[in-house]
């Protein structure tokens, strides 16, 4: 059997870079490695790209950033070449790649901007397209295309944080009128992980808030805060979707921050998600009719809460790279629908070929 080449693609310079290294690490010792050529392509937080040869655990501890045989390697915007253009002695070589997986999170990973640049290069990669990676990515975006659907979703509304000091008497009588008062939740538009967002329990609280979002993005969103079930749903497809079974996260903080999932250690999750099954089928709907209304395809993690008062499930975000590490939901809830963990990724990747088969085609 001849190998496919893959490049899995790690780091990043984003705030979640020490997830992206732990989500690469988790899916490079699950690939079939009799089916697959794996080129592990880490990105510095400095977004130095290097080729890096060393086992997964130095993915996973950050400490392939110093494996003394790393080359600069990248992906060139050049069809072409359909490939890594990678350093050696002597100048460059070219390495053709059939696929690639870009683990990457956050900002440069999850909003377009490395989709564009493998759509330019011509090589076939997993997860959304360009478009539909930068609006899920960006919050904002996101909300208003869910309201243009009529998908229900929690109050929200936004503002550019350069114009929160003027405008600050008119965002709290917004908080009262359309929010329905406090507590409620401030978020940078793009960021992930939770990173940056703050719940605001009163008005005292908001100016540290917006602040602590505007170090990640320039625009701001404020959203009332549910009462209720936290629960995911994981989708892939392209032409016609699939959902997952529904899982529901437990968390031991006020909200399931970045801390809660990834360092504490704390946080659980019930799947399936303790719900009526009419409740669990409306969800598994709603996270397909969003999927393909905002123009999704590979996967994405399409996230819930479900409100206490009247049972009523609100779509959050959609997350368009989620977390792959041994504690994230997305191959978790998959597993429990009957898709091991190896056999999810060669559905992904095949999912890949297939949409940059469609795109040539026309």
């Amino acid at each position: 059997m001849t190998k496919r080449n893959l490049a899995l693609i790690f780091g990043g310079n984003s705030s979640e870079h020490e997830i992206s290294c732990l989500s690469a690490a988790s899916i490079r010792d699950q690939l079939p490695q009799e089916r697959y050529e794996i080129y592990q392509i880490g990105i510095t937080r400095q977004g130095n790209w290097y080729w890096y040869h060393g086992p997964s655990e130095g993915i996973a501890d950050g400490s392939w950033e110093k494996h003394p045989q790393n080359q600069t390697a990248f992906f060139p915007p050049d069809p072409q070449i359909h490939g890594l253009l990678v350093q050696t002695g002597t100048g460059f070589e070219t390495i053709p790649m059939d696929v690639v997986f870009p683990v990457l999170h956050g900002r440069n990973g999850e909003d377009g901007t490395i989709q564009g640049l493998l759509e330019l290069s011509g090589v076939p990669y997993v997860g959304c397209r360009t478009a539909a990676s930068a609006v899920c990515m960006d919050k904002v975006f996101t909300n208003l295309l869910l309201d243009a659907f009529e998908i229900p979703q929690a109050e929200f509304l936004w503002f550019y944080a350069g114009d929160y000091a003027d405008n600050k008497e008119a965002v709290e009588q917004a908080i009262t009128e359309r929010l329905h008062g406090y507590p409620i939740f401030v978020k940078p538009a793009n960021a992930g992980s939770s990173v940056g967002v703050s719940k605001v329990h009163d008005a005292s609280e908001l100016d540290a808030a917006v602040l602590k979002a505007a170090k990640e993005d320039a625009k701001i969103l404020l959203e009332e805060a549910i009462e209720g079930q936290e629960v995911e749903c994981a989708v892939f497809g392209n032409g016609s979707p699939q959902a997952s079974v529904v899982g529901e996260v437990l968390s031991d903080a006020d909200f399931y921050d970045y801390a809660d999932k990834y360092q504490n250690g704390t946080s659980r999750t019930q799947i399936p998600a303790n719900l009526p099954s009419e409740t669990i089928e409306q969800i598994r709907s709603m996270a397909i009719h969003a999927y393909h209304s905002l123009g999704c395809t590979g996967l994405a993690r399409v996230d819930f809460f479900v409100r206490k008062s009247d049972g009523a499930p609100l779509l959050n975000e959609l997350n368009t790279l989620p977390g792959f590490t041994s504690v994230s939901m997305y191959p978790k809830l998959w597993e429990a629908a009957g898709l091991k963990y190896p056999d999810l990724l060669e559905k992904l990747i095949a999912l890949a070929v297939e949409a940059s088969e469609d795109t040539l085609h026309g």
